[in-house]
């Protein structure tokens, strides 16, 4: 169970920071397009951003268990595997779908890519 704190806090520090970085990026790029992220949010979106890394933290760290793997390696390997297999497909879909620009959807799909792969390391130095 520490595993899975600890994964949620690195997680939540390191997308608050690629988000600190690349914002000004987006805001660049699409002009009047880009979404209002206001400077900082409010305590009720850090506490629920919190738990939506504690909730899935918890499913990578499951499934790791559940499928029996063992060691960070493998755990990276069934990160990069949901990564595709959800965040990818979901926000390729917004573009498609709901006309989301494609850099902001490569803003969230970083974002993404390197919550699931931080979680997954620091899970599978547990396992």
């Amino acid at each position: 169970m520490i595993s899975v704190i600890v994964a949620s806090i690195v997680a939540f520090v390191l997308s608050s920071t690629y988000y600190a970085l690349l914002t000004p990026t987006e805001k660049r790029l699409l002009g009047e397009r880009a979404p209002e992220r206001g400077d900082r949010p409010p305590p009720p979106k850090i506490l629920l951003e919190l738990a939506r890394s504690i909730v899935v933290a918890t499913v990578i760290a499951g499934l790791a268990r559940y499928a029996g793997l063992t060691g960070m390696s493998q755990v990276l390997i069934l990160g990069l595997v949901l990564w595709v297999g959800f965040p990818a497909v979901l926000l390729t879909g917004s573009m498609m779908w709901e006309k989301t620009p494609a850099v902001t959807a490569a803003l969230h799909a970083g974002d993404w890519l390197i919550k699931i792969l931080a979680i997954s390391a620091i899970v599978g130095a547990w396992l």
